[in-house]
């Protein structure tokens, strides 16, 4: 065996072993491990050149080996090998989602379920990008005498309520008004259009009737800007002080910064297509320097995308991390375009 690909095969032995116990490998069980014809001194050579490298690191003097972020890096990008999930896990997979799949929210937040369950790690899913999504229908609920809800449904599959009052009574005739008129003038506008200009301009347009539709008008805004707002579906928060080998400090920085939303979502959108590892200082957030966060985009009817994540520590099993998330965001964006079928 060539030098260079005997490395290879040494530094993906010792990260797989690492990954699996959490433990500095030594020459010895790495001989055995890897099926390496050379005597222990090659080896012991050729880790000592990883080591230089940077790929690897020795915790102390009489230790073993283990993985740096670079090895982490080197070892996803140049010799990792995934296996697709099998049938039968897809079909386990497909039933969780199916159990709650009236809204992309509830099939998202399944998903982020099912991906803590089968990986042990923190999860999370972004609703669709509201950015291109318009309209598809406003529906208006009486809740009351005097008070209503409008519903805004939006061509993502995404669902907004929204409560109003009315210092008339709200009769049936009326809510059937207030449809026909907002259905007329909202249909086909996409939600980021929808602000307080857009609102008092159609408003102008009513006539006498806007003197009657300020509540459900501004009702309709509020829960349009709700659509169009990413959002994001989490699981497994409590696991992060729960797995083995990470610094309880460290966990806790990383929970502080998972409860903001605002944030958590920008960083999400800006994950690139396909399956990705972002793994220690790779990371944007200082919080994530000693986590790996693996995403997958799903995409339903082309234009309807979002992202599903895992944050873990980077002794994560990355193969089996990014198999199960490819299926996951499959099957996601599976059910979310049998959901906004027209």
């Amino acid at each position: 065996m060539e030098p260079a690909a005997r490395k290879r095969k040494i530094l993906a032995a010792i990260v797989e072993r690492f990954i699996e116990s959490g433990e500095p490998v030594g020459s010895k069980s790495l001989l055995a491990d890897a099926g390496l014809k050379v005597s222990s001194a090659t080896v012991r050579n050729d880790m000592a050149e990883l080591t230089d490298k940077g790929y690897l690191a020795q915790p102390h003097t009489s230790a073993g080996r283990i993985p740096t972020e670079l090895g982490y890096r080197y070892y996803v990008d140049n010799i990792m090998e995934r296996t697709p999930v099998g049938e039968n896990g897809r079909e386990y997979i497909r039933e969780a989602l199916l159990r709650n799949a009236d809204s992309p929210e509830s099939i998202l937040q399944g998903a982020a379920d099912i991906l803590t369950r089968l990986t042990g790690f923190v999860a999370m899913a972004t609703t669709p990008d509201g950015e291109t999504a318009r309209i598809r229908r406003i529906s208006f609920v009486p809740t009351g005498a005097h008070a209503g809800m409008a519903v805004v449904i939006a061509s993502s599959g995404v669902i907004k309520t929204k409560l109003f009052r009315c210092e008339f009574l709200l009769t049936p005739e009326i809510l059937q008004v207030f449809d026909k008129a907002l259905n007329e003038t909202f249909a086909g506008v996409r939600l980021a259009s929808v602000n307080r200009p857009f609102v008092q301009t159609a408003a102008a347009g009513f006539g006498e009737l806007s003197l009657f539709m300020t509540s459900p008008l501004m009702a309709v805004m509020e829960a349009s800007e709700q659509a169009a707002r990413v959002s994001v579906c989490h699981s497994g928060f409590d696991r992060l002080m729960n797995t083995a080998d990470v610094n309880p400090a460290a966990a806790r920085r990383v929970w502080e910064f998972l409860q903001n939303g605002q944030d958590l979502a920008a960083i999400l959108e800006r994950m690139p297509q396909g399956l990705s590892v972002s793994i220690g200082r790779e990371n944007s957030r200082t919080e994530l320097s000693q986590s790996a966060v693996a995403s997958a985009r799903y995409a339903a009817e082309d234009a309807v995308t979002g992202v599903l994540a895992v944050i873990g520590p980077t002794r994560m099993d990355y193969a089996r991390v990014l198999s199960v998330l490819e299926c996951v965001a499959e099957q996601t964006a599976e059910l979310i375009g049998e959901l906004i079928e027209v």
